[in-house]
């Protein structure tokens, strides 16, 4: 019997960014979270959003979405203007599915989707994406500081000046690398 190993979900405050981390280190060796379609029903029940079943062209048309959230939230934060193609991803997706908000008896809010279609649930997704690049939402969009990172999220900050999507991976990693570098230098100038 193949055990298969899948790299765990980063998970979020916010759907959308959340979704984007299913690929991370895009900038260095990319590390795929949701490589095959039974991952991205996985990740999207870890998220609240449980699909019947999901497909190989249902995980391309995720992955479409999210590379597209991603390139407008990029954009959001480098303050250059939308990719219409992003746009008219995002757009698409959250018209196609069938979902509705609703409150749970303790008080929260949940998504209830139409059919339980992989669609249905990145409806959801794209609704979120489109209150965040829009700026609907409380904060600014940055990206990570990592050069092999740069992932977008939600940076709700007081100064709005947090520099790392996660200070437990890209944060300590980067300070790490800066330590060792100035170890390193401090060795070389006492020789």
């Amino acid at each position: 019997m193949v055990v298969m190993y899948f790299p765990e979900f980063r998970t979020g405050r916010v759907l959308a960014t959340s979704f984007t981390g299913t690929l991370s280190e895009r900038y260095g060796e990319a590390l795929e979270r949701i490589p095959v379609p039974s991952r991205l029903a996985d990740w999207l029940a870890d998220n609240g959003l449980t699909v019947d079943s999901c497909n190989q062209a249902q995980l391309d048309r995720a992955r479409e979405l999210r590379e597209s959230i991603h390139a407008a939230a990029t954009a959001v934060a480098n303050e250059e203007p939308l990719p219409s193609s992003a746009v008219r991803v995002i757009n698409e997706c959250s018209t196609q599915g069938l979902a509705s908000p609703v409150l749970t008896p303790e008080g929260s809010r949940e998504w209830r989707l139409g059919s339980g279609s992989v669609e249905d649930a990145l409806s959801v997704i794209a609704a979120d994406a489109i209150g965040l690049v829009s700026g609907e939402r409380e904060g600014k969009i940055s990206l990570c500081a990592s050069p092999t990172c740069q992932a977008a999220f939600l940076d709700t900050s007081r100064g709005h000046t947090r520099r790392w999507c996660d200070m437990n991976l890209c944060g300590n990693r980067e300070k790490k690398a800066r330590f060792l570098a100035n170890k390193r230098k401090k060795a070389t100038s006492t020789d």
